[in-house]
């Protein structure tokens, strides 16, 4: 029986789908005024693994993450420049080429971190239209109002407000810490819809009876949400979905929000389960560009780590604590996979007697437990990694069981790794050169082939008699 801490009730619950076997979820997506770093990646990661365990427990899963290409501001409320805009100034693009080049980013980093593939993905800016038609239902209802240049919404008539993040209205005064906006009627009401008035120079926007201009980032969601995972803009009926995940940030302001102007359009309970992803800290500080430990997986992967140790241990530490991210747990997370590697072909060279069912079937039942508890990762790598040493103490004929085991576990986890025996010529060339470097003792061109063979997933290994290679993905 899986079980998930909901953020919305503080309590883990029970899963329990609204539509028998099928499981609706949203993903909060980037931002893509520049590359993903791997505090962002992270909660990714952590949606693509808990996409994975539903459909391991049987479930179809029909998921949707967003692309924000417009309206998300350099603070995460209605202050500050759009983000797409600052990068489009500062690097003297058109904002939709920023857009379009950091989301073909985006998708090549979850293509190399091995990502079971999202339903949609869908744009802000190709959903003006049905965020147009929400806010035009809220202002009918009377939860939004047109103030100076902008549309907002109106948190007193939504008395509810607050009940995600758990803080109250009176608390939720931003006026008190950021420039205050005299157009709204209390400081924790949020902009639905921002006119050409409130930004002169904003590129991006579109006509509406509002005044021309374009949306606020929290509206985006509930209309991509509503669109892709109910049948609100065929029929006008909005089915409470089941899961929506993001950032422990994205909590207040953006996911309150997401609540308040959603169930007040539809009249229904928005989101069943709320899942948060704690930040991460890098080498026990916090990521900052400042102090040189801002990442990317670009980064990572100029230093010569593999995007699926990465991976590893971006999901080896519950998604509901802090992670630290160093290199030595980078380090120790691609020795890992080697591991891995290393018992898939051994155990297919053992030609045993020995009955490996029962392992099995009380390693998997282990497994299972683990991930049952609100996606116990450690533990089920613990699991994993015991099977895997009992395994090694007998000589099984039961071994693709054994293997299947493994590959199941591996498949929930995302980790693709290479059990082919062979290199290509092009590797043994790499090698041979970086041999003859040596030979002349010119370390530097040595040094320079062997982090390129790493970042293609072989690993050197220098010994008296000869260098050895290993195959890691």
């Amino acid at each position: 029986m899986l079980k998930l801490y909901n953020t919305l009730t503080r309590k883990l619950e029970e899963f329990k789908t609204v539509k028998d076997n099928i499981v609706r979820m949203y993903n909060c997506g980037p931002t893509v005024y520049s590359y993903v770093h791997i505090g962002n990646l992270r909660s990714f990661v952590f949606a693509d693994l808990l996409k994975r365990y539903l459909k391991y427990k049987g479930y179809k899963v029909k998921q949707v993450m967003n692309i924000t290409d417009v309206g998300h501001l350099t603070s995460d409320s209605d202050e500050g420049e759009d983000k797409l805009m600052v990068a489009a100034k500062k690097e003297n693009k058109d904002p939709y080429e920023i857009s379009k080049f950091y989301t073909e980013k985006f998708r090549e980093d979850i293509e190399k971190l091995n990502f079971d593939k999202a339903d949609y993905y869908p744009k802000a800016t190709e959903h003006i239209k049905e965020m147009l038609k929400i806010i035009e239902v809220l202002m009918d209802k009377g939860y939004a109002y047109k103030a100076g240049p902008n549309v907002y919404y109106d948190t007193s008539k939504f008395k509810e407000y607050g009940k995600l993040s758990g803080m109250k209205v009176e608390e939720l005064e931003a006026g008190k810490r950021v420039e205050v906006d005299h157009n709204k009627k209390h400081p924790s009401d949020f902009v639905l819809w921002f006119t050409k008035s409130k930004f002169k120079g904003h590129l991006m926007k579109w006509s509406s009876k509002f005044g021309e201009g374009y949306p606020g980032w929290h509206i985006e969601c509930t209309a991509m949400s509503a669109k892709y995972l109910t049948s609100y803009f065929e029929n006008g009926e909005f089915e409470t979905f089941d899961i929506h995940t993001g950032g422990e940030d994205n909590k207040f302001p953006h996911h309150e929000a997401e609540i308040a102007q959603s169930e007040a359009a539809f009249g229904k309970k928005f989101v069943n389960y709320w899942l948060h992803v704690k930040h991460l800290i890098v080498e026990g500080k916090k990521m900052s560009k400042s102090l040189g430990n801002f990442y990317t997986l670009r980064d990572l992967e100029d230093k010569g780590y593999d995007p699926m140790a990465v991976r590893l241990l971006l999901i080896s530490t519950h998604y509901r604590q802090q992670l630290n991210f160093t290199f030595a747990g980078l380090d120790a997370a691609g020795k890992n996979l080697e591991k891995v590697r290393d018992f898939m072909l051994r155990v297919d060279e053992m030609n045993g007697q020995d009955d490996a069912i029962e392992i099995v079937e009380t390693a998997r039942k282990n497994f299972e437990k683990a991930m049952d508890d609100d996606l116990n990762v450690s533990g089920a790598l613990a699991v994993m990694f015991d099977f895997m040493t009992e395994v090694n103490k007998i000589n099984v004929k039961d071994k693709e069981i054994v293997k299947g085991f493994v590959n199941d576990v591996l498949d929930v986890f995302g980790l693709k790794i290479n059990f082919n025996r062979e290199i290509d010529d092009s590797i043994k060339r790499m090698i041979e050169e970086r041999e003859e470097a040596r030979k002349r003792k010119d370390w530097e061109t040595a040094d320079k082939i062997r982090d390129e063979l790493k970042q293609k997933g072989v690993v050197l290994e220098d010994t008296p008699a000869g260098v050895r290679w290993k195959l890691l993905k």
